[in-house]
């Protein structure tokens, strides 16, 4: 999907069924867009979009049974109360169930007996989290689902969120600011820059790949490829490597003593990754 200065793709992405994906970069990389292509909100110019193996065609209704997209800015009848916008919605769904948005908004704190266009940008979230989460469609297109949340409302959230997803049958895409979302909800993230995927994997892999090591060395420190940051007092160093094992055998063979190494948190990891992991920042 190109604009003016813009290219969305070509992307090539495919996500298991009962995964979460956590889609991470910095604004204007083209994840809302993405979410937006995926949902049919929008038509993508080139390529294809298939939802559990059926394409995506913005002339069929079928499919859309199955996905739900929360938007970053979430439309409504805006005269309308709450509960008026969740009955209407739930209308067009056999698989709506009004007891499960009734305790979701419980759970939320979410006002539905109050006019729409008087509800918080927090309170607006919360109505199109249980307007998505009330129809048990299996694929979830969040695109910041904990935006303008305060911390207890954001937890009980991500709360539901695992409770839909012990049944195996329910995926999440999501796109996040909030990197510690990340650590409690994704399996794995894709990190989007100017419209590419520039890196994907699983977060346990980069949790384990990925961390901080000090030393002592009196000489030169060898060039690491995989090296993102280095600091030093003296012949007291420390670096954050990308590739941990291969860093820790370069610097036994240099004659490093005093080694410890220890692992970086993934919120952490991931601004690495976003601020680009091949420039090394000395301080």
């Amino acid at each position: 999907k190109s604009y003016a200065g813009f290219t969305l793709g070509p992307l090539d992405l495919a996500v298991d069924v009962g995964s979460v994906v956590g889609f991470v970069g910095p604004n204007g990389s083209g994840k809302t867009t993405t979410l937006r292509c995926l949902s049919g909100q929008i038509r993508p110019q080139e390529g294809r979009v298939e939802i559990l193996g059926r394409p995506a065609d913005a002339e069929a209704v079928d499919w859309r049974h199955d996905v739900a997209f929360v938007s970053d800015e979430p439309a409504f009848f805006e005269e309308w109360t709450g509960r008026r916008n969740l009955e209407f919605v739930g209308r067009y769904f056999d698989s709506w169930s009004s007891a499960r948005a009734d305790e979701l908004a419980e759970r939320f704190a979410c006002p539905l007996e109050q006019k729409v266009k008087t509800l918080s940008k927090g309170n607006r979230v919360k109505l199109a989290l249980v307007m998505a989460l009330s129809r048990d469609a299996r694929l979830l297109l969040l695109d910041e689902p904990t935006a303008g949340l305060d911390p207890v409302v954001r937890s009980e959230v991500l709360d539901v969120l695992w409770e839909l997803l012990e049944s195996g049958q329910h995926t999440i895409f999501y796109s996040t600011h909030n990197l510690s979302d990340i650590d409690r909800l994704a399996d794995e993230l894709v990190f989007l820059r100017d419209g590419q995927i520039g890196e994907r994997a699983p977060k346990d892999s980069l949790m384990e790949r990925w961390g901080q090591i000090s030393f002592q060395l009196a000489g030169d420190v060898p060039t690491m490829a995989e090296v993102v940051q280095a600091r030093n007092d003296g012949e007291q160093h420390q670096l954050v490597s990308r590739d941990v094992q291969a860093t820790l055998a370069r610097l036994s063979d240099a004659g490093a003593h005093q080694v410890q190494h220890s692992p970086l948190p993934i919120d952490e990891i991931a601004v690495h990754i976003l601020k680009g992991a091949n420039h090394v920042a000395h301080r």
